[in-house]
């Protein structure tokens, strides 16, 4: 099946590998971009996920301020100070500044989640099956899926990302890794509101 080569280079662009690669991956998928997208990230061949290994000191520190009632700093760090200072990576960390705001998460990531918490939503979950009268078996499933699901929507790099919906904030952070050539981490973030009690 021919593809189309504007698709071949975007797909290219995106991902970091050869134009051969990002062809065979899109005849595979039958032209469909978006399919062979989600099949290299799948397998692994974004160099974007190569990079996740290099250290990342540089960077900046954003802020957004909606109306004088919310407030939001975020960390996020490159290589290079060159990147640092390039418009697209600036753009990045203001789009990320504003989805804190909007989507008030509580960690960066899953890993940041701290032991005690996790078990303790744990056992919340698993009393509610057991009072709902879910199998025995099943339960440990059950809760797996649901503590998934709770902590996906608290977690800053798992939630949709509010200018588009259609993918999460950790790979809208892997397509600019792609874009930029350059390992990138959203280190931390603080966000506050107006008069809310911590």
């Amino acid at each position: 099946m021919a593809v189309d080569i504007k698709e071949v280079k975007r797909l290219k662009e995106l991902t970091g590998v050869g134009l051969t690669d990002a062809k065979k991956a899109l005849e595979e998928a039958g032209g469909d971009f978006d399919k062979a997208l989600a099949a290299m990230r799948k397998k692994g061949l974004t160099k974007a996920e190569k990079r996740g290994e290099r250290e990342a000191r540089q960077g900046l520190v954003g802020t957004y301020n909606h109306d004088g009632r919310i407030g939001v700093l975020v960390e996020v760090n490159c290589e290079t100070d060159f990147v640092a200072r390039n418009d697209i990576f600036v753009d990045l960390v203001k789009d990320l500044a504003m989805h804190i705001a909007a989507a008030n998460p509580q960690y960066v990531s899953i890993d940041d989640i701290p032991a005690a918490e996790r078990e303790k939503v744990e056992k919340e979950f698993a009393e509610k099956a057991k009072a709902d009268g879910k199998p025995a078996d099943m339960i440990k499933k059950i809760v797996g899926g649901q503590v998934e699901k709770h902590f996906a929507e608290r977690c800053l790099l798992d939630q949709p990302f509010v200018k588009d919906q259609d993918q999460t904030v950790g790979d809208y952070v892997k397509d600019h890794n792609a874009r930029l050539g350059e390992n990138i981490i959203v280190r931390r973030f603080s966000r506050i509101a107006l008069g809310e009690v911590s």
